[in-house]
């Protein structure tokens, strides 16, 4: 009863912990603009994490070593570092986005101002790092973050045209859009769904957990069935766009267009609630990408790191976090919009995907690291159409930006 528990809680956090600023963002943005004719990308961008995590999970749990560690011992420091510092990056971009998501979530609630929001922010995701142990805040901001389920409660109650909708899915370009914003808009969704983060959290918190080859099952049905789900409900706010505002011909700038539809389909109740999945996720999604910060350094540079060590015994780990956090504050402190950098960090990961995606591709058919639990055929083909698909979204999204000056 206790595993099957284990289980039922793990698909749970997984769900909620799968939406942050960038699915919100993009997935609206998509549907005011697109309807749901990219939602095929959502798909793509699924089964591709749902690969990506259970690779990454096995190396984890079978070598007892996490992602930028076998990174470093299988490439080399030379092609490593190259590797680390274009991860970093994009997960410092995606840290600063993040900490603007929760700013704003917290003025649409409070009305308060964002930028005052953001330094409480900051301050509130290092407490939560340094105090609470690991599984208590997974387990907290992913369950809080399934109350964005409130999207797909919104989309029935908006009672939309059904037909219409299922109409949507065909993948088409909108008359009023081309072909080269379709195409980057694509590339934005599928790199919300697979960001790198996600998965240097997830193999980093099997080593934090003392994940074995023993967990592999449980770590297999948290994947393939808690992301499909979280991929669903991104579907939903693309969906709550569509319904809501394509027709108004409304396109989202701003977090408070992302829950219009929300608010005008469930009312006050499903506003609130809305707002408070919204700061869940974003909250969340801080936490794990801050952490991710310091996971890629300490795992590259060989320093202490892990939430199961005290402060003290790995401090190089939590001052690269505490650095990182400070960078994100003086970046949002310009004023430059979090939406804006959301937009562009979903872009820049999908650019950055092949660096981590091919490492691990590698390490998870080396019997060296894997001994009996190397990818199986099938996986190995899935592995090899998606690093083809992960090459063709990174080497395009740099012309496309310029081509559409980055969707607009």
């Amino acid at each position: 009863m206790k595993r099957l528990l284990g289980v039922a809680l793990g698909i749970l956090t997984a769900i909620g912990g799968f939406v942050d600023i960038g699915d919100l963002v993009t997935n609206a943005v998509v549907g005011s603009r697109f309807g749901l004719s990219l939602v095929w990308v959502v798909a793509v961008g699924v089964v591709g994490i749902c690969l990506f995590a259970n690779m990454s999970g096995r190396v984890a749990a079978a070598s007892g070593r996490a992602t930028f560690e076998v990174i470093r011992e299988r490439l080399g420091a030379r092609a490593g570092l190259a590797n680390l510092a274009a991860s970093f990056l994009i997960n410092l971009m995606t840290v600063t986005a993040e900490i603007g998501g929760v700013a704003l979530a917290l003025q649409l609630a409070s009305s308060v101002y964002y930028l005052l929001w953001i330094p409480v922010a900051a301050l509130a995701v290092w407490l939560v790092v340094w105090r609470v142990r690991f599984t208590i805040m997974e387990n907290v901001t992913g369950l809080l973050g399934l109350t964005l389920i409130i999207f797909a409660v919104a989309l029935f109650l908006l009672k939309p045209d059904w037909g219409m909708l299922a109409g949507q899915l065909a993948p088409a370009v909108p008359e009023q859009e081309t072909v080269w914003t379709y195409s980057y808009y694509a590339i934005a969704l599928f790199g919300a769904a697979m960001t790198p983060y996600e998965v240097f959290f997830f193999s980093s918190g099997a080593v934090e957990e003392g994940w074995t080859v023993k967990d592999l099952l449980q770590e297999r049905i948290n994947v393939l069935v808690g992301f499909p789900l979280g991929g669903l409900l991104s579907v939903s706010i693309a969906a709550c766009a569509a319904v809501v505002l394509l027709p108004a011909g409304i396109s989202v700038t701003s977090l408070s267009q992302v829950v219009l539809p929300v608010a005008e389909g469930a009312g006050k109740i499903g506003l609130a609630l809305v707002l408070v999945g919204i700061v869940a996720a974003t909250f969340g999604a801080a936490l794990e990408t801050t952490l991710s910060s310091g996971y890629t350094l300490a795992q590259f540079f060989g320093w202490s790191w892990g939430k199961f060590r005290r402060p003290a015994e790995a401090a190089r780990f939590h001052l690269a976090m505490i650095v990182c956090l400070l960078v994100g504050i003086a970046v949002l402190a310009t004023g430059v919009d979090p939406v804006l950098v959301t937009e562009y960090s979903v872009v820049f990961s999908a650019i950055a995907l092949p660096l981590t995606y091919l490492p691990i591709l590698i390490v998870a058919n080396d019997p060296q690291y894997m001994r009996e639990h190397v990818n199986g055929r099938v996986v190995n083909v899935l592995g090899m159409v998606y690093l083809v698909i992960i090459l063709v979204a990174s080497i395009a999204a740099i012309p496309l930006m310029i081509v559409t000056g980055a969707g607009s």
